[in-house]
């Protein structure tokens, strides 16, 4: 079962005192530090308890979409969320904290409140219900309503409707731009990838120019170039097809907008807008293709590192696995756990690609050159389609189930169910796709041939 990118509580919040275009200092703290500060400036410690709670939960899930949805850092800033009301919520720096506030804050500071069917903190709005008034919650409007009784929950169904619930024990974790720090362009493979195609295509609903990506897999074909290239022609960007960090942001920008993720009428995210094809992480128990690449991986670059020992390509991260793992992330000055997260696999592959690029020509030593280095989906059009092309041709002599194919160099139709035949033949997660699992192996019958 596919993971899924689920919101998560920041370890540290950094704050502008200020108005966003202000020049003003930024503080970062502890998360529940700032709501502790929020909520010890905006309301009253002499509040019911249930009062209290109502409103600091959604201090917290104001804040935190604030940062899911990157809505500062995505229009360039370096902050995740003002000090203003005008804005924001209130924050005063080093002010002092109520004790009752401080134990509350402490016991939920991991909940949040979601629309039913959305995975997204809802955009909490709220107002202090005498001089603001506002479509959200009323802060002075909390204290009769919990008199009369009401439950946290039951005050912010009053004021945000009953189709919400209340999200518990949510994840610790770094506050990490989403960017993942290497432009994405055609080849490249990954959670990143169908991310990007799941906004894209949300955004396409909206601007019909930019043309649908038919297949969200997390690889980054064709189809998915021409949609990033459309976008970012019309959000006059340099269409060159390329995610850089730039474009990565502005169709986050654009993506939370047409969800109105900022706003009380929020579309909201689904869990299946959020799913990931590619595990987060690899460790010792892992099994299946993205093991087997992995294991590629560690072989090539063991031939080049002598530290770095061989290991079986048969899709199951054992011992021998873990090992290599650890050699490799000691070779490259990582920390040597032996878990493969995205910072391991971005050096597994830079250093894969920095030693294909230096190999002088002719050196793989058997007659198919070595894996590119990135993948290869239909509509790509290259010299490896026109070499993959030669090899499905030459495999297709003695295989009656492959189809043969033009050699022109275009990953069309006819290539993608050659290379879906070799991938059922081999075993191989069939998908017409050819990363390095799906091309040593072609590769390798082609040598032997």
């Amino acid at each position: 079962m596919s993971q899924a990118k689920l919101p998560f509580i920041p370890e540290y919040i950094t704050v502008h005192l200020g108005l966003p275009d202000e020049p003003a200092e930024n503080v970062t703290l502890p998360f529940p530090e700032y709501i502790k500060n929020v909520a010890s400036s905006e309301i009253y410690p002499t509040w019911p308890e249930s009062a209290i709670r109502a409103n600091i939960y959604a201090q917290i899930t104001y804040a935190l979409n604030r940062v899911y949805t990157e809505f500062y850092r995505s229009q360039g800033y370096d902050f995740d969320i003002t000090s203003t009301t005008q804005f924001d919520q209130k924050f005063i720096k080093d002010r002092e904290i109520f004790e009752n506030i401080s134990n509350i804050v402490d016991d939920i500071f991991t909940s949040y409140v979601v629309k039913d069917g959305s995975v997204a903190p809802f955009f909490t709005a709220y107002c202090n219900g005498t001089t603001s008034i506002c479509d959200g919650l009323s802060q002075w409007g909390t204290v009769p309503l919990a008199n009369d009784g009401l439950s946290p929950i039951e005050i912010l169904e009053y004021y945000y409707g009953n189709d919400i619930s209340i999200v518990e024990n949510a994840p610790i974790s770094a506050n990490v731009p989403s960017y993942p720090g290497v432009p994405l362009k055609l080849g490249s493979a990954g959670n990143d990838v169908r991310l990007l195609q799941q906004q894209l295509n949300r955004i396409s609903g909206n601007y019909p120019a930019i043309p649908k990506i038919k297949n969200i897999n997390g690889i980054f074909g064709k189809d998915t170039e021409e949609a990033v290239k459309e976008f970012q022609r019309v959000f006059n960007l340099t269409p060159d097809g390329i995610v850089g960090k730039s474009t990565w942001y502005k169709i986050k920008y654009i993506y939370n907008g047409i969800k109105r993720l900022n706003e009380l009428t929020s579309e909201g995210i689904a869990l299946e807008e959020v799913k990931l094809p590619f595990p987060l992480v690899l460790a010792e128990g892992s099994r299946g293709d993205a093991v087997k690449i992995l294991q590629y991986y560690l072989n090539f670059i063991g031939y080049f590192y002598n530290d770095i020992p061989s290991v079986k390509i048969d899709g199951i991260f054992g011992p021998a696995t873990k090992n290599a793992v650890e050699e490799f992330q000691k070779l490259f000055g990582l920390t040597a756990d032996g878990i493969v997260g995205n910072v391991t696999w971005y050096n597994l592959n830079k250093a894969y690609t920095s030693i294909l690029n230096t190999l002088p020509e002719g050196y793989e030593g058997n007659n198919a050159v070595l894996y590119p280095g990135f993948f290869l989906t239909e509509g790509t059009k290259d010299e490896n389609v026109r070499l993959l092309q030669e090899y499905i041709n030459a495999i297709s002599v003695y295989y009656d189930n492959i189809p043969s194919v033009t050699a022109d160099g275009v990953f069309g139709p006819r290539t993608k169910e050659a290379v879906e035949a070799i991938q059922k033949m081999a075993g191989i997660d069939v998908n017409g796709v050819v990363g390095p699992v799906t091309w040593n192996y072609i590769a390798k019958i082609y040598s032997d041939l």
